[in-house]
């Protein structure tokens, strides 16, 4: 569906919407994607995510917490998320490729994901959240 940039003092605020949780899910790791890297077209690697939790809330925030790990702690850079939610828990698949600073600089370093006032709300059918990333 869409992400979009909202005005924040310090960090990174969006909102994110999806017509399934499994899209809403995907759109939200692209918008930090977007916020990390430029250039994120290479699909060679991918890694395999399983994970539960006690809400669809802190789910979320685990998948992008998890991620931001993977990312940094292998040198990677992602640009394409697929993602199947069954209940609390998650299988996901994320692709991209290795960090190369000439095509990848420009991005901002994401510290953390705020779990500041995340709620998963469902409007006419859709679904959306606001998240900050925390630089």
């Amino acid at each position: 569906m869409s992400f979009e940039e909202l005005e924040h003092t310090a960090d990174f605020l969006f909102r994110c919407r999806g017509s399934t949780k499994d899209e809403l899910f995907e759109e939200t790791a692209s918008a930090m994607f977007s916020v990390m890297f430029e250039n994120r077209k290479e699909n060679k690697i991918q890694r395999k995510i399983k994970l539960s939790s006690d809400s669809p809330e802190n789910l979320l925030l685990d998948f992008l917490s998890e991620i931001l790990f993977i990312s940094e702690t292998e040198n990677l850079v992602f640009s394409e998320t697929r993602v199947k939610i069954n209940n609390n828990s998650l299988e996901a698949v994320i692709y991209g490729g290795k960090f190369n600073i000439n095509l990848h600089s420009g991005g901002t370093e994401i510290k953390g994901i705020s779990r500041s006032g995340v709620e998963i709300k469902k409007y006419d059918g859709k679904y959306e959240i606001s998240i900050i990333f925390d630089v």
